[in-house]
């Protein structure tokens, strides 16, 4: 088992060198609140048990120069992302900097079992490349509702045979480390914060768009999970009381009007109009989100009308949650924002229509810049909360 903190400075410590890379002592002892004589004795206590090391002297400040001190380059962790359709799964160091990443077409309704057989491949890929002989801890999001303090899934609409499944206890056997487990929206929120669009931001909202729509919410720097952990699932909140049927047995849902299954079925409806759609449609005998934005790109009418209306859809929902919220981001993120610009357009034009201008006036509504890395930059992130926490 990695070697855990003794104490609060020791994480407090531990979490400055992960978020802000190598420092001085001098300049730990600018964030730490210890005097320079402590905090040498806590490094120094962190350096016995293997959690930092030194790395090179510092520039010279006046005087003698300090050394750099790092985190230890041998720490390993495994960031899992699992989504409806696929798998991510990554190798990070301390610093949560990507040294290999895999992705996997996955069916997320085959069950646990059978996606954790491909996640562990990965992994052993991973392992078998030389990137690390064995992991300090592993952070995994599923796009479903989580117990978080037990890491268990708890009736997913798109995960048939994951309810109550011990996600977190199967792979920490499997895999000899500890696991943390939460929703997909949330750790996109948490790789977002720690190296994406929302770096210095302190309460922002991080919406993923894919089979299922998410959203991640940070309150002052930490993610907000709600009393249960299903905070943030706003693909539930009703857009149409005359709508179509959702998967989780309501009718109207945002999710059921807007996601990567919502736009293909409604982009077979459309496909029987002579354009772009329909050419695709012909040559491949189904149309996907994909094929969606790449006929708007080409000019098909349909296309662009299917992404005006969806973002709509989309951007009514922010807009509430930004009236009640008022957050100083709001990230865009998931497969589905392939359809780019145009879907952002739609989202922009009904918040700021819908909500004050108190609340808008200097909020930016952007598109995620990581991709596939920021749900496992913060599967990573988050299980370093937990290893960089006093045991």
């Amino acid at each position: 088992m990695t070697a855990r903190p003794a104490n609060a400075h020791q994480a407090h410590i531990l979490r400055l060198l992960r978020d802000e890379g190598p420092n001085s002592r001098a300049q730990l002892s600018e964030f730490v609140d210890l005097s320079r004589s402590k905090l040498a004795v806590e490094v120094d206590r962190l350096m016995e048990i293997g959690l930092v090391a030194n790395n090179g002297l510092a520039a010279s400040r006046g005087g003698r120069r300090s050394h750099n001190i790092r985190l230890a380059p041998e720490l390993r962790f495994l960031g899992v992302d699992i989504g409806a359709t696929s798998a991510d799964v990554a190798v990070t160091n301390g610093e949560l900097e990507v040294l290999g990443h895999l992705s996997k077409q996955v069916d997320v309704r085959d069950g646990p079992v059978a996606v954790f057989e491909h996640v562990l491949d990965m992994a052993g890929k991973l392992r078998a490349a030389g990137i690390a002989e064995g992991f300090d801890g592993a952070g995994v999001g599923i796009p479903g509702p989580v117990r978080f303090p037990e890491g268990i899934p708890v009736a997913p609409p798109l995960m048939p045979g994951w309810d109550n499944f011990p996600v977190r206890e199967a792979l920490s056997q499997d895999l000899g480390c500890p696991v943390m487990v939460d929703n997909d929206a949330n750790l996109m929120a948490l790789g977002e914060q720690h190296t994406g669009v929302a770096k210095n931001v302190k309460d922002f909202l991080c919406l993923k768009i894919g089979t299922g729509i998410g959203c991640g919410i940070v309150v002052n720097g930490e993610v907000y999970r709600g009393v249960t952990g299903s905070a943030g699932d706003i693909g539930h909140i009703q857009v149409d009381p005359d709508g179509h049927p959702c998967a989780c047995g309501n009718t109207g849902c945002l999710e059921a009007h807007f996601s990567g299954a919502a736009l293909a079925r409604d982009a077979l409806m459309e496909s029987g109009h002579p354009g772009e759609l329909a050419d695709r449609l012909a040559a491949s005998g189904t149309l996907t989100g994909a094929d969606v934005a790449a006929a708007a790109a080409a000019g098909d009418p349909a296309a662009g009308d299917l992404i005006r209306q969806g973002g709509g859809h989309v951007g009514q929902v922010i807009a509430g949650l930004v009236s009640f919220f008022n957050p100083g981001l709001v990230v865009v993120g998931g497969g589905v924002t392939g359809l780019g610009h145009s879907l952002l357009a739609a989202i922009r034009t009904q918040v700021y229509r819908r909500s004050l201008p108190l609340a808008t006036g200097s909020l930016p509504i952007v598109l995620s810049e990581l991709g596939p890395q920021a749900g496992v930059v913060g599967a990573a992130r988050l299980i370093t909360e937990r290893v960089f926490s006093p045991a």
